[in-house]
């Protein structure tokens, strides 16, 4: 064999053999690539699950939020309509019974006030009556019938007045045992249970 038959012959061999390594190669490569985005395909289907359910759950609490603030905006605004209707209602009251402090049955619940009051406090004890302006004379009144009456032993008619819309408050002359049954008294202990039921008005409770 000629010197450049042999030389052909190796570069052939050569050129053969490089061509099977580059070719492996490029098969490897490709492999690698297929790995590569099969692997990213399952970040990012993972990552795109991550985000909608995070979504989701930002969602849910945004709901949440919503219809959380809406009741709350629901209750304080039926809260502020029945404290309104309570306030009128007690202003209406006040009006009539400023209109009807002069009547003989206003007159008569004084007095029983008194009775009452003086027992609550303790019948047999010295106390002091406190009542507004207009009720005094009828208070002192009140006192002397049930004292000529014996339901009544020492009670004395404060001169210092209480503004108050009418009734009494009855203390010890220690000043350690005090009874409050003003009428003022008497229509704030009232407004619970008036509240309660303007609440089940509004609620359609019967």
């Amino acid at each position: 064999m000629s010197s450049s038959s042999t030389l052909e012959h190796m570069i052939d061999k050569v050129l053969v053999q490089k061509e099977a390594e580059l070719i492996s190669q490029i098969d490897s490569a490709y492999q690698e690539s297929l790995d590569n985005l099969e692997s990213s395909r399952s970040k990012l289907e993972a990552e795109r699950t991550r985000i909608v359910e995070a979504a989701r759950k930002q969602s849910e609490n945004l709901k949440r939020q919503i219809i959380g603030s809406a009741r709350l905006a629901s209750r304080n605004q039926e809260l502020l309509t029945i404290e309104n209707a309570v306030n009128k209602a007690f202003e209406e009251a006040k009006k009539k019974l400023q209109a009807s402090n002069s009547t003989d049955s206003y007159k008569e619940l004084l007095k029983q006030m008194v009775e009452e009051s003086i027992t609550a406090v303790g019948g047999s004890n010295t106390v002091i009556i406190e009542c507004n302006k207009n009720d005094a004379e009828i208070v002192r009144k009140a006192v002397s019938e049930l004292q000529d009456a014996g339901k009544v032993q020492q009670a004395r008619v404060s001169d210092q007045h209480i503004d108050v819309l009418g009734g009494i408050r009855i203390k010890s002359s220690d000043g350690t045992m005090t009874y409050d049954n003003t009428l003022d008294s008497r229509l704030e202990r009232l407004k619970p249970l008036i509240r309660k039921n303007i609440a089940q008005m509004l609620r359609g409770v019967e």
